[in-house]
């Protein structure tokens, strides 16, 4: 697609960086056209838009890299597409725009005590446990 949220799968291991770098978007057109086979949409992967993601949430950049506990510089870089995403963060960021809050919530489990901010405390006592009874004095 134009805004690259199409991109070919590639192998980081054979590619030649610098040549893939300076491929202007009328040789990558070219090279498509002679040959559909490899760069069809059939064969692309949905590369997530980290903008666009962060844009529907209504968070700064500094925002949404410190509620997904991502790297601020990192979530620049991924914007200005200055690098891409690996396949990991791509899946990370599918559940992200899919599921925000499943995000936070198990971001928030798995933080320490004191990184969690306290709750204010329920109006309502907890339930006595099953089973266990307080002995008559």
């Amino acid at each position: 697609m134009p805004d690259g949220s199409l991109q070919p799968y590639i192998d980081e291991g054979e590619v030649d960086r610098e040549r893939f770098d300076a491929t202007t978007e009328e040789e990558i057109e070219a090279q498509r056209l002679e040959d559909l086979d490899l760069f069809d949409d059939d064969n692309a992967i949905r590369v997530p838009n980290v903008r666009e993601i962060r844009e529907k949430l209504g968070l700064s950049p500094e925002a949404f890299a410190e509620r997904f506990a991502l790297n601020p510089r990192q979530v620049e870089r991924w914007e200005a597409r200055e690098e891409h995403t690996s396949w990991e963060a791509n899946n990370y960021l599918r559940v992200i725009d899919t599921h925000p809050e499943a995000v936070v919530d198990a971001i928030r489990s798995y933080r320490s005590p004191q990184a969690i901010p306290k709750e204010e405390p329920k109006s309502q006592p907890p339930a006595p446990m099953p089973g266990k009874r307080r002995k008559s004095a």
